[in-house]
């Protein structure tokens, strides 16, 4: 029978590759993975159904280990807030042409009306890896407007003509509460964490066709005018807060706290037991070691249980990762 020291330690994960009609050409190779589609949008690196792939909870989903761990995994203060369930999903997304103009409904609107399917609501966040010249993202709405204005808009196709383009570059993090209408543009590759929801409301899609059906991909407009914040967000770009050398806070919010890190030193940690961690290596290599033992990472993500206690990271020359976690709330 394994101990409970034996259970805690830090866990790989299959990740999922998704190829929807945007994806771009780079992620694959980014990654340095073979692909059995021609191209890949999307990377599930850590998401409730992956399976892991290391150690004596290989086989099992990270779902089905936050349920039999409860806050070994997930940690007190999240297991406080949303019980033995593993609440983040952090994806890297490859857009070779532009995603839909969307939207995300608020934790309330999604128990409300989205009950069915044991969703809560979605905000998210981006930091952009790479972007092409004259890459840019959808952004909230240029100036106030209203529903009944940008219903008008969506029928007479000028729904763009309300909407904020922004310019995107490396390095940038972008803030996408629920309730801003946003979509990523073509040229673009980005790490994205957010709440674990799969609740998306398409207001516009560029007339585009679904592959299958040979039919418009489906709209959502009722429900997104039920749910847009109709006020402008400003420029939406986050300055990072300085927390160490080497280290910094791109945002906190009550969902997810994002942290960068670039260093060559050794760095010696104990995890807050009131969260996991999710450490998603962005350039280079990142030595991962504890009482039991120790990984490599290129690219790659590692969930760190919150029961893990100590443990030491060892970055090689260049090697850039970030860092994700259920913060306390601000």
């Amino acid at each position: 029978m394994m101990s409970q020291v034996e259970t805690i330690y830090p866990l790989l994960t299959e990740a999922r590759l998704v190829a929807p009609m945007w994806s771009g050409s780079r992620l694959a190779a980014w990654l340095g993975v073979q692909a059995e589609m021609p191209r890949v949008g999307e990377s599930w690196q850590v998401y409730e159904g992956n399976r892991i792939t290391n150690g004596p909870l290989a086989g099992q989903t990270l779902a089905e280990a936050a349920a039999a761990l409860g806050e070994r995994l997930v940690g007190a203060r999240t297991m406080a807030r949303y019980g033995a369930d593993f609440p983040l999903l952090a994806k890297l997304i490859d857009a070779g042409d532009r995603l839909s103009v969307q939207v995300h409904p608020d934790d309330a609107y999604a128990h409300r009306v989205e009950a069915a399917t044991g969703f809560h609501g979605k905000t998210e966040a981006w930091h952009i890896l790479a972007a092409d010249p004259g890459a840019t993202l959808i952004y909230g709405f240029a100036r106030a407007t209203a529903a009944a204005e940008v219903a008008a808009a969506i029928a007479d196709d000028t729904l763009l003509d309300l909407l904020q383009q922004i310019p995107a570059a490396a390095g940038d993090t972008l803030y996408v509460p629920a309730g801003t209408v946003h979509a990523i543009g073509g040229g673009i590759l980005l790490y994205e964490i957010q709440q674990k929801s799969d609740l998306t409301y398409r207001l516009y899609d560029y007339g585009r066709k679904d592959a299958r059906t040979g039919q418009p991909r489906e709209l959502h407009v009722a429900k997104a005018l039920d749910v847009l914040d109709y006020a402008p967000p400003g420029r939406g770009r986050l300055a990072p807060q300085p927390l160490a050398a080497g280290r910094d806070l791109l945002l906190a919010c009550p969902f997810f706290a994002l942290e960068r890190w670039q260093t060559d030193e050794p760095q010696t940690l104990a995890i807050d037991p009131g969260t996991f961690e999710i450490l998603t290596v962005i350039d280079g290599r990142l030595d991962v070691q504890w009482a039991g033992g120790a990984l490599a990472l290129r690219r790659q993500s590692v969930v760190l249980p919150a029961g893990l206690g100590e443990y030491a990271l060892a970055p090689h020359a260049g090697c850039r990762w970030l860092r994700a976690y259920v913060p306390d709330q601000p």
